[in-house]
């Protein structure tokens, strides 16, 4: 009976933690999460309404902690401080300016929160661990953070971009998606100029204005994108050997 009721303890307080980190969540996804069934999800959401959690429930969508609602700081595990202090090190090697400089803010503000004991412990794990790709720390752009809030936002962006060819041009174009490869970010947007996605390499755009005016949502996928590409390609494959 203690380990069932420690269990239910420590599921509620995952749920609880999911529901502050989601906008919303729905029965089947927590259902799923914990290898439970959906009737004893809406205990477990019962308990926490019961607890004093103000859950609001949006029929045919989900649940979602009321806006304004704040729960006590998370306490991180050693082993979570230590995936953590991992990702800190590949983020400083990152080539984008803006992305290191808030993923190192947010982590010393995640280091305010662990336990003395973690905490020392992180700080040698710290002084451990180097990561080799870009040792030299080289940075060839400083845009990705304000690329990931105009993806976000729905904002258009205007660049002046320079093309692998050397050809210098100038874009209006509505932010889709990121991707990283081995040394650069990848930014994938719908070109006003060329009227279709393009992918953009973001160490290559020269100057980068955020607008005011706003573009409607795209249903983007990665899946269909690069389907898309692999059409694309083969297509060009066909007219060559025609």
């Amino acid at each position: 009976m203690f380990h069932q009721d420690t269990s239910r303890l420590s599921r509620l307080t995952a749920i609880l933690i999911l529901l502050q980190s989601r906008q919303i969540i729905t029965s089947t996804f927590i259902a799923d999460k914990f290898g439970i069934s959906t009737r004893t999800v809406y205990r477990d959401i019962k308990a926490l309404e019961e607890a004093g959690v103000p859950i609001l429930t949006e029929e045919g969508k989900g649940y979602s902690l009321m806006q304004g609602y704040a729960i006590p700081p998370v306490m991180f595990s050693e082993s979570e401080a230590n995936a953590l202090i991992t990702a800190e090190k590949i983020v400083i090697n990152n080539k984008d300016q803006s992305f290191v400089k808030n993923y190192t803010e947010a982590i010393t503000k995640i280091k305010a929160v662990l336990k003395h004991n973690t905490k020392s412990k992180a700080e040698l794990l710290s002084e451990r661990i180097q990561i080799r790709n870009n040792s030299e720390g080289k940075t060839t752009s400083d845009y990705l953070s304000l690329l990931q809030l105009a993806i976000t936002n729905l904002q258009l962006i205007d660049i002046s971009y320079t093309s692998e060819n050397n050809e210098a041009t100038e874009r209006i174009i509505e932010p889709l998606a990121l991707y990283s490869t081995y040394e650069n970010w990848i930014l994938i947007a719908h070109c006003r100029l060329r009227q279709e996605k393009r992918a953009f390499r973001i160490d290559r755009i020269k100057e980068l204005k955020v607008l005011s005016e706003n573009f409607e949502p795209h249903n983007f996928t990665f899946q269909d994108y690069f389907e898309e590409c692999k059409v694309k390609y083969l297509a060009t494959l066909d007219t060559g050997l025609s």
